[in-house]
């Protein structure tokens, strides 16, 4: 079938409808530009089950979380994200005061599907824009040396050519490809828990790499946290509340019963460590202390819950002891030594007393020693992948030359180079980066004219 042809170019064609994308053409279309966007499912994206938009509030302090990023995107990530949180604010969503977000963040909680639905009718009432939904991408348009705009499938089968001066990949990684998990992020990766959409499937990587695009970095790994085995989310799940953000306040064993992580850092970047541990499995056993301290907000002004609570009702795999002399009586079909668990957490607990506690636990050395003990088996689950397609500050996707591909974006999860085995709000990278992209874009624009 040959393909409808696109009546004129855009200014900006968006693959992908999440918070970099929407934001992007909204951006642009707000501004006197065209753009078409296509999404394949749902708008939103895994941006719609969000809420905080943050990241950290100073250069050093992005550099000290994540030593590993690119520095020139850490600068673009913390100079953009004021204009990017004004930019929320002048279409009329209610922006909540600052808060501080995993120690060293700072960032605001924002009504995320106000948002995306603004940015949404903002498009679709542009008479020179579009957005098509249900829609595949197969390939992207290059010509001589710079791409076009893409080929793409509607859901009515209908195949149509769309032009635009510039492309931006905004498809949200490749997290829910197991077959891509397993070759760019750990072999154990395969088999981790989707928590977020399942729609990218690396579509954005895929296109991009067709057209010359470079991948990094290396062992960037991925942003997630702790779930509980046994425990299958449904589209329509709290996935925070169903996340085992108590692990700061307790000890994680893997199936030989060695700690092997500082848990306390937390639980976003023990579940890193996981994956790489026999199995991608651990026991992670806490206290009645670490139980009474979450009964406080895990982030400011976001209401408490009981994560234990939630996923026992879930049918996790997870326990009660009433005493420690109990741990030693775990499910053999849960395949763990009891008595060696049992032991590992008297070892944890008198050289927290001792000071002697290794690996080390930086922000809270307490022993867990307070019953009754609760017993949770933990696995990593991924929300959002940080390899991708190599970018500048301008979001511009670099060839395996360094050199920008012209007509050539991404932003989001498609964009690798900031985050490195740790991250600094998944929210404002993609905003960040989905707005400067537009802003390129409309530059571009006034370049070819």
């Amino acid at each position: 079938m040959m393909p409808r042809m696109a009546p004129h170019a855009h200014d900006l064609l968006v693959l992908g409808g999440g918070m970099a994308g929407l934001s992007a053409a909204a951006w642009a279309v707000r501004h006197g530009g065209s753009a078409v966007l296509v999404e394949k499912g749902e708008l939103g994206g895994s941006a719609a089950r969000a809420g905080f938009v943050w990241t950290a509030p100073t250069y050093e302090a992005l550099r000290e979380a994540i030593p590993d990023g690119d520095p020139a995107l850490a600068r673009e990530l913390v100079d953009g994200f004021g204009p990017a949180v004004d930019w929320i604010r002048s279409l009329g969503i209610e922006v909540q005061p600052a808060v501080t977000v995993l120690r060293f963040g700072r960032g605001h909680q924002i009504s995320m599907p106000n948002y995306l639905h603004t940015c949404e009718v903002m498009i679709r009432d542009d008479s020179d824009s579009e957005l098509l939904l249900g829609a595949d991408t197969e390939r992207l348009i290059v010509e001589d040396g710079a791409v076009r705009g893409a080929i793409v499938r509607l859901a009515s089968g209908e195949v149509r050519e769309l032009r635009a001066h510039s492309t931006l990949l905004a498809t949200g990684g490749f997290g829910g490809d197991p077959e891509l998990r397993a070759e760019l992020i750990h072999p154990q990766a395969r088999d981790l828990p989707l928590r977020s959409n399942a729609y990218s499937r690396g579509d954005g990587l895929r296109l991009a790499r067709e057209a010359g695009a470079a991948f990094g970095p290396e062992n960037a790994g991925f942003y997630g946290h702790l779930m509980a085995t046994g425990v299958q989310l449904r589209d329509q799940d709290d996935y925070p509340a169903l996340s085992l953000f108590q692990s700061e306040h307790a000890v994680l064993f893997n199936l030989n019963a060695q700690r092997f992580v500082d848990e306390t850092v937390g639980d976003h970047l023990t579940t890193l460590a996981l994956l790489e541990q026999p199995e991608a499995r651990g026991l992670l056993i806490s206290d009645q202390r670490a139980h009474d301290l979450l009964s406080k907000p895990y982030v400011e002004g976001v209401l408490p819950t009981d994560f234990f609570d939630n996923v026992y009702r879930r049918g996790a795999r997870a326990a009660v002891a009433q005493e420690i002399d109990e741990l030693a009586y775990l499910p053999e079909e849960w395949g763990y030594d009891g008595a060696a668990i049992k032991q590992a957490v008297l070892d944890f607990n008198r050289a927290s007393s001792e000071g002697t506690v290794d690996p080390p636990r930086r922000y809270d050395p307490a022993p867990v020693d307070q019953p009754p003990f609760y017993v949770v088996e933990a696995v990593p689950a991924i929300t959002f992948t940080f390899g991708g397609v190599l970018i500048d500050t301008a979001s511009r996707a670099l060839g395996e030359d360094g050199e920008p591909i012209p007509g050539l974006l991404a932003a989001g999860a498609d964009a690798g180079g900031g985050y490195v085995r740790a991250y600094a709000g998944g929210l404002a990278w993609a905003l960040v980066f989905g707005l400067r992209a537009a802003q390129t874009a409309l530059a571009r624009r006034e370049v070819a004219a």
